[in-house]
């Protein structure tokens, strides 16, 4: 079988070695749209911005707009602009249950402070306050652009983007030179850049005026006004995030791998958007879930705590269901399977030692499956039943997805959370399901084209079925 284990972990089939010439082109393909993808993709609102048109392009249409849905129908409902459910409608009853893939939408990064603005030895510059779980060492000394939105006081939205064009002026963070640093270097890396200290570097040109205390400062708000309309009040009602001006790039000589920024999760909102997309109408009705705040516990009205995907549920039984009930509805949720699409890490040949070897994914060797996350003792896992896990092995063997088993990291060395928990809270089955990154939570995360074809290949069989 594809997808089988050998005997010896350390010799898994590679991607690339089972797939044939045109397999290797269809691979190459997908990562070049999704490349195109998550180099526009640097918030959770322009995530899915992108995934609405991508969606509204493949016949999808909101679930608001349809009084009745029917097999083989196509809807979507957003909330906030940063939380997203679309479903395909399929043959069965829905209280048979669904078939769900749920990624999550956001990424660290660093947000402007409500006031954000100051000035200090001539220079002026912003205060931000940093966005789950990052080193702050690897945001200083890189490019910066800021994305967002700010809402003014006469209750106009204004986007912004400044920073990704090449007329455009980027942003940084200094850090300090090796021949001041003797303190700095003798610290912990996790103490060696405060959270307090990644202020972005704005301006430097004072205005004419010496009536005025801080004149760069009020040179930055003079061009904000003169180009954006904006006040400094209006940062108040601001979302404004300072993340990598870079694109995505072909990694290594052979073009084998992406290297990008926010990775984690878009690879998976992106192999689970096209999954659906590319869906035929499937027996069981299939749901591709893409949720927000996952980064910092799935928490707001937007993130995988909130009401949102039941009330997505609820609203598909009201329409496919004539006798919808609440009762109909947890049994709708607990007869669901689904997969917890977020990443995993990669075995890094610079850091073996965090990683064990018989355990561990490795880069190009197809979507892996995480049995169980959490940290601790499995703090925090939903731990994925036997039979499940055994479902969905055969599910991607019979369907020729090249997968692998993974775990994240060794026992007691750290660990982290998914979306898991939240969806087996319904009492459904769930596994996590994802691609293996290098340099997970950096700025400029890697993964393999390979994994990245297999998991959608794995996240539209599931669907499928």
């Amino acid at each position: 079988m594809t997808g089988n284990l050998s005997k010896d972990q350390h010799d898994r089939p590679a991607v690339w070695t089972k797939l044939d010439a045109s397999g290797q082109q269809a691979a190459m393909d997908f990562a070049e749209e999704y490349r195109r993808f998550i180099t526009g993709a640097k918030t959770e609102r322009e995530t899915i911005s992108l995934a609405a048109s991508l969606a509204r392009r493949g016949g999808f249409v909101h679930l608001e707009d349809c009084p009745g849905l029917k097999p083989g129908d196509r809807v979507f409902s957003i909330s906030r602009h940063k939380a997203m459910a679309l479903a395909v409608v399929g043959t069965e009853n829905l209280e048979g249950g669904l078939n769900i893939v749920g990624a999550h939408g956001d990424s660290p990064r660093l947000d402007l402070k409500p006031q954000p603005l100051y000035e200090e030895a001539g220079l002026a510059l912003l205060k931000t306050h940093y966005y789950g779980g990052i080193k702050k060492y690897q945001w200083t000394s890189i490019p910066l652009a800021l994305h967002g939105v700010v809402l003014r006081g006469d209750g106009q939205l204004v986007e912004l983007v400044i920073g990704e064009k090449e007329s455009d002026p980027v942003f940084t963070i200094a850090d300090l030179l090796p021949h001041l640093a003797r303190e700095q270097m003798e610290k912990k890396m996790s103490e060696a850049v405060s959270g307090e200290s990644l202020n972005l570097l704005v301006g430097g040109i004072p205005v004419r005026s010496e009536e005025v205390r801080e004149r760069v400062r009020q040179a930055v708000l003079e061009r904000l006004a003169a180009q954006y309309g904006l006040s400094e009040e209006d940062f108040i009602s601001a979302e404004i995030e300072a993340v990598p001006a870079w694109p995505a790039r072909d990694l290594g000589l052979d073009r084998s791998m992406i290297g990008a920024y926010g990775q984690d999760d878009r690879v998976s909102v992106y192999s689970a958007l096209r999954a659906i997309l590319d869906l035929p109408a499937p027996s069981r009705t299939a749901v591709a879930l893409f949720m927000d705040k996952e980064e910092i516990g799935s928490v707001g009205n937007t993130g995988m705590q909130s009401s949102f995907f039941t009330n997505f549920v609820a609203e598909l039984a009201a329409r496919c269901l004539p006798g919808y009930s609440e009762l109909g509805l947890r049994r709708i949720l607990a007869r669901s399977r689904a997969l917890s699409a977020d990443v995993n890490a990669g075995l890094d040949p610079n850091y073996p030692e965090v990683m064990d070897k018989l355990n561990a994914a490795r880069l190009g060797h197809g979507v892996v499956l995480t049995r169980y996350t959490g940290s601790g003792g499995k703090k925090g896992a939903s731990d994925a039943h036997a039979e499940f896990m055994g479902y969905v092995r055969r599910l991607f063997n019979q369907n020729g997805v090249i997968w692998q088993s993974g775990l994240l990291g060794k026992v007691d060395q750290g660990g982290g959370g998914t979306i898991a928990y939240l969806l087996a809270q319904h009492g459904m089955d769930v596994v996590d399901c994802g691609v293996a990154l290098l340099g997970m939570h950096s700025p400029f995360e890697v993964a393999h084209k390979g994994d990245i074809y297999m998991a959608y290949r794995g996240y539209r069989a599931f669907l499928g079925t």
